[in-house]
């Protein structure tokens, strides 16, 4: 098999995939407990429980038995599940075109296309800062081994590994957005952009999100540090030490010809398998660190729909990111394969 029939193959598998995965989601949203129709009829029990004892409970059987079947017909729950199924994926376009249980003046769509951009913002400025700085210094470290450098920056890595991402966000918010007198007023302490950044709109936009994004990114970045450092380190560290690196240092080429030209590619190789974890977190979003800071984000969203039991929009969220999922399992093995070529799929 070659690595186009490999691929093709793969592109194939998705299909099944993704079907399993939304179905087995869909029929959690359908058979689980606490679904929309329970919470607005808690609502309405509640704005209608205030006429006394007698009267509201009177009222509140009055609400579950007429406006239960209402409700249902409404959202399209008395149709069998597979009935519902096919409507969300076919006539719905995968739920894209639903509208929300929540917010019935907008579809899922609309909802996620709002907060979209913000979350592919945080998501790609924490991907380039996470990689950008994590594989030079894994390799700083791996030419270092047992220096001091390699004690220092490894009592620092793991050191905010060890810190939970919203432990980091609160303690960069308190020390340095002016949350505790005494201490630095330097950065905004929550939101995306400023009212008055968007109406200029421009350059003026571009920094001011990107001072906004100072903190949330370096609580969400700091955390994932150590992994990939480390990872990077071990794994260039092997490749020295492997028989083909001695090989070519036999043969007369020097240290740093061996290291970055023939060792350093092949320890890149798990690297290059977690993108598909990572273009997932890119369009995901963060929930703790989105809700902590304010910022208007799929995270946040995600949150939202669940507290509210949205799952119009969680679906059309899960469709999207499970997609993404997908891809970049498919680019981290195509990454795999640029860098191995010493791979066969036979």
């Amino acid at each position: 098999m070659n690595r186009l029939q490999y691929l093709i193959r793969r592109l194939m598998l998705l299909v099944p995939t993704f079907f399993g995965i939304t179905v087995v989601c869909f029929l959690l949203t359908r058979l689980l407990p606490g679904g929309p129709v329970d919470l607005m009829l808690a609502q309405m029990q509640g704005a209608s429980g205030g006429g006394g004892e007698a009267g509201g409970g009177a009222n509140a059987a009055l609400v579950s038995e007429e406006m239960r079947a209402e409700l249902n017909k409404q959202f399209g729950f008395d149709q069998p599940i597979w009935k519902q199924y096919y409507n969300w994926a076919v006539k719905e376009h995968l739920g894209m075109s639903m509208h929300s249980y929540m917010y019935r003046d907008s579809t899922a769509w609309e909802r996620i296309r709002e907060r979209l951009p913000v979350s592919v913002w945080f998501g790609v400025v924490a991907f380039l800062l996470s990689y950008l700085v994590c594989i030079p210094l894994g390799i700083a470290k791996a030419l270092r081994h047992g220096a001091p450098f390699d004690f220092a920056t490894s009592a620092l890595v793991f050191t905010a590994y060890s810190i939970p991402a919203f432990a980091v966000g609160m303690i960069l918010k308190m020390c340095l957005s002016g949350t505790v007198d005494g201490l630095w007023d330097i950065f905004p302490i929550g939101g995306f952009e400023s009212d008055a950044a968007v109406a200029a709109g421009g350059w003026t936009l571009f920094w001011d999100r990107a001072y906004h994004m100072v903190l949330p990114v370096a609580s969400y970045v700091m955390t994932s540090f150590a992994l990939l450092t480390i990872m990077m380190k071990n794994s260039l560290m092997e490749q020295m030490s492997a028989e083909y690196v001695r090989t070519v240092l036999a043969k007369g080429a020097t240290r740093r010809r061996a290291i970055w030209c023939h060792a350093l590619r092949n320890a890149l190789i798990p690297i290059a398998t977690g993108f598909g974890s990572i273009l997932g977190a890119l369009f995901a979003g963060s929930m703790i660190i989105e809700t902590l800071f304010e910022i208007p984000g799929m995270g946040q969203l995600s949150l939202e729909a669940l507290i509210q039991h949205d799952y119009a929009v969680f679906m059309a969220m899960l469709v999207m990111t499970a997609s993404i999922q997908l891809l970049g399992n498919l680019l981290s093995d195509f990454c795999y394969m640029l860098i191995d070529p010493r791979i066969h799929f036979d």
